[in-house]
C-alpha cells in the first residue's frame, strides 16, 4: 500500500517518537541501565481513552501516548509504583482510573498521580499474575488471574471464584467480557492434570448461575479461550488458541455456533489473540503468526481481508492487542520475539502509521556472545548476525554482506593483533581482520566440527576451539591438533566453555544443558584430569561457563549450580545455600573489584562479592530478560549483558559510562 509524501513524513516523525520511547525506557532508569533491542517493544495490551492511548508492554512498562501530539510518558518500576514491567491487561473505569494487570506484580490502580497496588499479600487478589480485567455497570472490577481464578472487587470487598468454590472451569482466566444484561463471559485455559490437559472453555456467569461451554458439550472449537468480544446484536465472538474463531448467536430459543478456521474461511491462523468490533460491526481479529484479519458483512456474505507484514504496513504478524478509537482508527499491538519484528501500528482504513520501537542496530534479540576489543568496541554475536558497536554507531555483518559463514554466532574471541575469531553454529570458524574474512570449516581445514561453541586464545597465540560433537581443536595458524574422546582424555566431544589459567592449563567445560555431560577437564598440554559429580565437588556435569579470578580460583557454571575450585577445595553455591537465583549458570565474568557476575537461566543476573549476593531481574531492575547467556565488562566497568530474547543490556552502578 503506497503512502503519499506527507503521510510518509508523518510516519517518519512518529517513528522517531517511539525510538525515543525505547531510549527513555533505558535512560530513565537512573542512567544505570540501558537496553538495546532489535525487535523493539513487544506490545501486550492497549486501552483507548480519548486523545490518549495506554500501551502495555512486555518488559517495557506502561506507556501513555498522546495520539494527537505524539507526546508520551513512560511508567516503569524504575520511575513509578508500577509493580512489574510486563503489563498484560489495562481497563479504564468511569472516573478515569487505570486498572493495570501485571505478570507477577499484581493489580495496580493509577489515577494519574497516585498508585495503589493490590497483591496477594495485601488484598484478596488470588494470584499476582493478572491477565484480564473488565469493569461492569456498577463499577465492579472483574479480574482474571493466571492460576488463581476470577476475582470481583467492588473497591472494598473481594470475592474470589475458583474451580473449588464455583462453576469456573479453570483457574487460568485469559479473557473477560460483559454483555448488555450484565452477564460475565469468561474465557479460560485448560490446565495439566497429570499427563492430560483438562478443564478450560468458556463460562457464563449471571451472578448466581454458571454455564460452561467446552468442546464436549458445545460447538466451541478449543478449550483454550483467549479473547471475547460482544457485538451490537449480542453475539459472542470467541477467539481460541488452536481452534480458530467461534461465533455464539442466539436464534429464537436456541444457541447457534459458527466456527471459522483456516480450512473453512479466510482466517489466517487458528490462534486468535485479540478481537475488536468497530462501529460498522466489522470484526478485527489479531492472530499469532497470521497477522490481522477483518471480517466484514457485505450484503448477505462475509468478506475476509487479511493484513500481514508482506502486504501491508503491519510491523509484525503476531498481533496481541487491538483498540479502536472514536475516529475509527485501529491501533494494533504486535510482538514477535523470534522474527524480530514488533511495535505499534495505526490503521485508518487506507494508510498505516508504524511506531517503530527498535533503538539500535542490533540484528536480533537473542545474544549469545560478547567480546570487547582494545579500542572499546563491543562485538556482539546474535542468532541473526554479528554486530559491532562503538558506543554510537552500529555495524552489522551477515552472510549477505560479509564473509561471515553463518548468521548464528555462538562465540567470539579477539587475539593480540586485533583479529576477531568468530564461532558459528553451522558455518564453522571465521577470522576477521577488519577487512578480510577467512573461514575454516570441516571441508577446508582440520576443524573437527562446524558448530563452534567456545574459543580461547593462549599466550602463544594458539586458538583453542570447542565444538558441539567434534571435540576440541588447537590451531596455531598453520597446524590443527584435534582432541576428542577417542584420542585423548577429553571426557565429552561437546565443548561449551574454555578458560586458560596463568600456568597455561586449559579448563574445558563439556556436556549438554538438557542431557547432562561428562564434566570439567583440565589439560596441561600433556596430561588430562577430569572432574565430575562422582569424583569431585562439581555440582553438575554440564559445564557451560568458566572464569578464573586473580587468585587462580576457577569459577565454574553448571546445570546444578556454581562451583569455586582453588585446585584442592570445592565450594558450591546453589539456590538452597546461597543467593544464587537459579542453578543453571550460563555466563560468568569477574570485575576489577573481584565481584563475580553470574548469568543464569530464568533467574536473571547475580553479583557475588564473596559474601553478599545481589540479584537483578526483570522485576527489580532494568534487566530485560531473566535468561542471561553472555556477560562482558569493559574498561569503564560497564557490564554488557546478553539475554536470550530481549536484547542487550548495559549496567553500571552509579551510571553507565559510554565513550
Amino acid at each position: 500500500m503506497k503512502l503519499n509524501s506527507t503521510t510518509f513524513r508523518i510516519q517518519a516523525i512518529i517513528s522517531l517518537v517511539f525510538i525515543f520511547i525505547s531510549t527513555y525506557l533505558s535512560l530513565s532508569q537512573t542512567q544505570e541501565w540501558i537496553v538495546y533491542n532489535a525487535s523493539g517493544i513487544y506490545i501486550l495490551s492497549l486501552a483507548e481513552e480519548g486523545d490518549y492511548l495506554w500501551v502495555g508492554t512486555y518488559g517495557g512498562g506502561l506507556v501513555k501516548l498522546n495520539k494527537l501530539t505524539g507526546e508520551f510518558i513512560v511508567y516503569g518500576k524504575w520511575n513509578s509504583k508500577l509493580p512489574h514491567n510486563r503489563v498484560n491487561a489495562i481497563a479504564i473505569d468511569g472516573q478515569g482510573n487505570k486498572w493495570i494487570g501485571t505478570d507477577g506484580g499484581g493489580l495496580a490502580k493509577f489515577d494519574g498521580v497516585k498508585w495503589t497496588v493490590y497483591k496477594t499479600s495485601n488484598s484478596g487478589l488470588p494470584n499476582d499474575s493478572v491477565y484480564a480485567i473488565a469493569i461492569d455497570g456498577q463499577g465492579n472490577k472483574w479480574i482474571g488471574t493466571y492460576g488463581g481464578g476470577l476475582a470481583k472487587f467492588d473497591g472494598v470487598n473481594w470475592t474470589v471464584y475458583k474451580t473449588s468454590n464455583s462453576g469456573l472451569p479453570s483457574n487460568y482466566v485469559r479473557a473477560i467480557a460483559i454483555d448488555g444484561q450484565g452477564n460475565k463471559w469468561i474465557g479460560t485455559e485448560s490446565y495439566r492434570n497429570g499427563r492430560n490437559y483438562v478443564g478450560g472453555g468458556l463460562a457464563k456467569f449471571d451472578g448466581v448461575k454458571w454455564t460452561v461451554y467446552n468442546t464436549s458439550n458445545s460447538g466451541l472449537p478449543s478449550n483454550d479461550v483467549t479473547a471475547i468480544a460482544i457485538d451490537g446484536q449480542g453475539n459472542k465472538w470467541i477467539g481460541t488458541w488452536g481452534g480458530g474463531l467461534a461465533k455464539l448467536a442466539r436464534v429464537w430459543l436456541w444457541w447457534r455456533w459458527t466456527v471459522y478456521n483456516t480450512s473453512n474461511s479466510g482466517l489466517p491462523s487458528n490462534y486468535v489473540n485479540a478481537i475488536a468490533i468497530d462501529a460498522q460491526g466489522n470484526k478485527w481479529i489479531g492472530t499469532f503468526r497470521g497477522g490481522l484479519a477483518k471480517l466484514a458483512r457485505v450484503w448477505l456474505w462475509w468478506r475476509w481481508t487479511v493484513y500481514n507484514t508482506s502486504n501491508s504496513g503491519l510491523p509484525g504478524d503476531d498481533v496481541w492487542a487491538i483498540a479502536i478509537d472514536g475516529l475509527g482508527n485501529k491501533w494494533i499491538g504486535t510482538g514477535a520475539i523470534l522474527e524480530g519484528g514488533s511495535g505499534l501500528a495505526k490503521f485508518d482504513g487506507v494508510n498505516w502509521t508504524v511506531y517503530k520501537t527498535s533503538n539500535s542496530g542490533l540484528p536480533f534479540n537473542y545474544v549469545r556472545a560478547i567480546a570487547i576489543d582494545a579500542q572499546g568496541n563491543k562485538w556482539i554475536g546474535t542468532w541473526r548476525g554479528l554486530a559491532k558497536f562503538d558506543g554510537v554507531n552500529w555495524t552489522v555483518y551477515k552472510t549477505s554482506n560479509s564473509g561471515l559463514p553463518d548468521n548464528w554466532v555462538e562465540a567470539i574471541a579477539i587475539d593480540g593483533q586485533g583479529n576477531k575469531w568468530i564461532g558459528t553454529s553451522w558455518g564453522g570458524l571465521a577470522k576477521f581482520d577488519g577487512v578480510n574474512w577467512t573461514v575454516y570449516n570441516t571441508s577446508n581445514s582440520g576443524l573437527p566440527g562446524n558448530w563452534v561453541c567456545a574459543i580461547a586464545i593462549d599466550r602463544q597465540g594458539n586458538k583453542w576451539i570447542g565444538t558441539d560433537g567434534g571435540g576440541l581443536a588447537k590451531f596455531d595458524g598453520v597446524n590443527w591438533t584435534v582432541y576428542n574422546t577417542s584420542n585423548s582424555g577429553l571426557p565429552d566431544n561437546r565443548v561449551w566453555a574454555i578458560a586458560i589459567d596463568a600456568q597455561g592449563n586449559k579448563w574445558i567445560g563439556t556436556g549438554d544443558r538438557y542431557e547432562g555431560g561428562e564434566g570439567l577437564a583440565k589439560f596441561d598440554g600433556v596430561k588430562w584430569a577430569v572432574y565430575n559429580t562422582e569424583n569431585s565437588g562439581l555440582p553438575g556435569n554440564y559445564v557451560g561457563a568458566i572464569a578464573i579470578d586473580g587468585q587462580g580460583n576457577k569459577w565454574i557454571g553448571t546445570g546444578g549450580g556454581l562451583a569455586k575450585f582453588d585446585g584442592v577445595n570445592w565450594t558450591v553455591y546453589n539456590t538452597e545455600n546461597s543467593g544464587l537465583p537459579s542453578n543453571a549458570v550460563y555466563a560468568i565474568a569477574i570485575d576489577e573489584q573481584r565481584n563475580k557476575w553470574i548469568g543464569t537461566e530464568y533467574g536473571g543476573l547475580a553479583k557475588f562479592d564473596g559474601v553478599k549476593w545481589t540479584v537483578y531481574n526483570t522485576s527489580n531492575s532494568g534487566l530485560p530478560d531473566n535468561e542471561v547467556y553472555a556477560i562482558a565488562i569493559d574498561a569503564q566497568g560497564n557490564k554488557w549483558i546478553g539475554t536470550e530474547w530481549r536484547g542487550l543490556a548495559v549496567y553500571r552502578e552509579g551510571g553507565v559510562k559510554l565513550k
